[in-house]
């Protein structure tokens, strides 16, 4: 069964994690990913500590199913080999500054005379110009600048980044719409990524609110929704529980699961607007009651109502779940031979699966790609 990009040839010229995870993406959907290199090899292939078979944790997480040539490209030799590369690749992906990005020639400027159509996708912090063009950027500072950390955590503790690299994965996903976005096109051109510009556009309903009624978002406690109440966690006898209550419907089955009917006929808690306005007396009482039994009780009580409520996990937790195990999303990288796991592709699709190989060594495929012999370097 034929994958949806087999046949479309990317170049990646990328490290740690925003651009590499862009090539994962388009990879694992059956693109040839070309994965450039210098000579010491992605920083990615030796941030982690923990080595499987050779393989670096890390660098295996973020680089499965592509191709590794080393090249050189701020030498003639390193641009010629570039050069032929392009000229049968679809597009290229770099997530390097950009003056590098221009010095090393990764620009459709400097590409479109070997291939007009050839798609140039620049992943930077704040853009390819522009006052903080060659600020360095990291998941961390645009959180920061973007006011998602002073968005994250109770009001009394200190700004707070998620727990994630939640800047760097969503940067990497918007490259890979708008590379295959200019592909469908059928046109060459430029496409200028800035990890700053996307964590604005994920504070969507909050920018418009600051935007249009001068509203000042502040961090609420217990991770609650601006809007909607109740949306936070709330502690269990044993945990941490957290419920999402949108429609009055679904109000009125939680109410009567917890025997109070009272608050169906007040109008502090019986609406959407009247539990909005009441929040610290409607969140109070549902504490004392949420409290008394443990999260999992709690779940099994609720979900089947309708009601959005689940236990607070762990990481651990959720790989080893069952509704982990039946989406098939943690994966053997390879043929089994290394006991190399990873997280798995979230798109499914209807007529073919993701094959999962080991990610390259160093400059494994200068043969294949270039005619050029190669001694694979490490993992």
């Amino acid at each position: 069964m034929s994958r949806p990009l087999e046949g479309i040839r990317i170049i990646e010229v990328g490290h740690m994690l925003a651009g590499p995870y862009c090539g994962l993406l388009l990879a694992d959907l059956g693109a040839e990913v070309i994965k450039i290199e210098p000579a010491e090899g992605d920083i990615a292939r030796k941030i982690s500590p923990y080595q499987v078979g050779g393989y670096n944790a890390y660098f295996a997480s973020l680089n499965r199913n592509k191709k590794s040539v080393v090249l050189d490209l701020a030498c003639e030799a390193g641009q010629a080999a570039l050069a032929d590369i392009a000229k049968s690749a679809h597009a290229l992906v770099t997530n390097l500054r950009p003056s590098a990005i221009k010095k090393l020639g990764l620009t459709y400027e400097s590409l479109k005379r070997f291939n007009e159509r050839l798609v140039c996708v620049a992943l930077t912090g704040y853009g390819l110009d522009g006052p903080y063009a060659e600020r360095p950027a990291y998941d961390y500072v645009v959180q920061a600048m973007t006011g998602v950390m002073a968005l994250t955590g109770d009001p009394d503790a200190p700004p707070t980044k998620a727990g994630y690299s939640a800047v760097d994965n969503s940067a990497g996903i918007m490259a890979a719409v708008g590379l295959l976005a200019k592909i469908v096109q059928g046109k060459g051109g430029q496409v200028d990524v800035a990890m700053y510009d996307v964590m604005l556009s994920q504070l969507n309903y909050l920018a418009g609110a600051a935007l249009n009624a001068g509203e000042r978002q502040e961090r609420l406690a217990n991770s609650s929704h601006p809007y909607i109440v109740p949306a936070q966690i709330f502690r269990a006898s044993d945990g941490w529980l957290t419920l999402f209550i949108t429609h009055d419907k679904f109000w009125q089955k939680f109410c009567k699961e917890l025997g109070k009917p009272a608050w169906l006929e007040d109008p502090r808690y019986a609406t959407m607007a009247g539990r909005r306005d009441n929040r610290r007396l409607v969140v109070d009482d549902i504490a004392k009651v949420l409290s008394s039994a443990p999260a999992g009780q709690w779940v099994r009580r609720l979900a089947p109502l309708g009601v959005v409520v689940a236990e607070v996990g762990t990481l651990n937790d959720a790989l080893e779940n069952e509704l982990t195990a039946y989406r098939e999303m943690v994966v053997q990288l390879g043929d089994g031979s290394l006991p190399l796991r990873a997280v798995g592709n979230p798109i499914k699709l209807d007529d073919a699966e993701t094959e999962y190989g080991l990610p390259p060594l160093l400059d494994q495929h200068r043969s294949e790609i270039l005619g050029a012999p190669s001694e694979p370097k490490s993992a």
